[in-house]
């Protein structure tokens, strides 16, 4: 509905020459438009562009948000996301199980490289060299009963994951939950993402959460592919 500078800043509440001084740039940016009376504003062809371009990404969310929901429904624990940033990994997306009990690890929160499934699997795509300075430089607390703390064990642990793929959490990170992740590569086969499942290890033993990696990897393709469809 086009609105008027005024009826904008009903929500803005804005001095009346700051909100009319604000509206004349966007108009000559491009970013608004007047309507054919000449008083009322329109979006202009770029804030179409960018709402077209919203529009995308939020189906691009819903495809990801899906396969997961669909694979944390299929194993019954919490299945996430991750991305490595420079502080550990970011949960980027994740669905939690229907089960009560849950292991509260937010959106938008980041966790360690060393103790995590996804944080050991993406130390272990790095190069050795690469590998061993990260380690070396990183405080490996013990927050858990099977928290690896010494490097030279770490780096050890890092080539098993290596060798199949699959990062593993066997009570490292939090006293009591496992959890096991698999890459989500780019187009040059680098990880760039991965998606994992964790869980409480009176509902899923350690054992278990790795005959969950089949179906992990499957989600793993799905998501990639999305992630390469909808890259710039």
């Amino acid at each position: 509905m086009p609105l008027t500078p005024t009826a904008i800043n009903d929500r803005l509440n804005l001095p009346k020459a700051t909100i009319h001084r604000i509206c004349q740039r966007l108009l000559d940016a491009e970013w608004l438009a007047r309507d054919l009376d000449g008083k009322r504003l329109l979006p202009g062809r770029h804030l179409v562009a960018f709402t077209g371009r919203l529009a995308v990404f939020s189906r691009y969310m819903h495809a990801r948000v899906a396969i997961l929901r669909r694979l944390s429904e299929e194993i019954g624990e919490t299945c996430n996301i991750t991305i490595p940033v420079r502080e550990g990994m970011v949960y980027l997306d994740r669905v939690e199980t229907r089960w009560p009990l849950r292991i509260h690890l937010p959106v938008g929160g980041t966790v360690p490289f060393y103790c995590t499934a996804s944080g050991k699997l993406y130390l272990s795509s790095l190069p050795r060299s690469k590998q061993h300075r990260i380690v070396h430089s990183l405080q490996l607390d013990s927050l858990a009963k099977n928290t690896i703390t010494d490097p030279e064990a770490l780096l050890d642990a890092l080539k098993d994951i290596a060798k199949d793929g699959v990062g593993t959490d066997d009570e490292e990170f939090v006293q009591g939950m496992v959890a096991v992740a698999v890459p989500i590569d780019d187009e040059r086969h680098r990880l760039m993402a991965t998606v994992a499942v964790h869980g409480p290890v009176h509902r899923m033993s350690f054992e278990e959460a790795r005959r969950h990696v089949p179906a992990l990897r499957e989600a793993a393709g799905e998501l990639r592919a999305i992630f390469l469809e909808d890259r710039p």
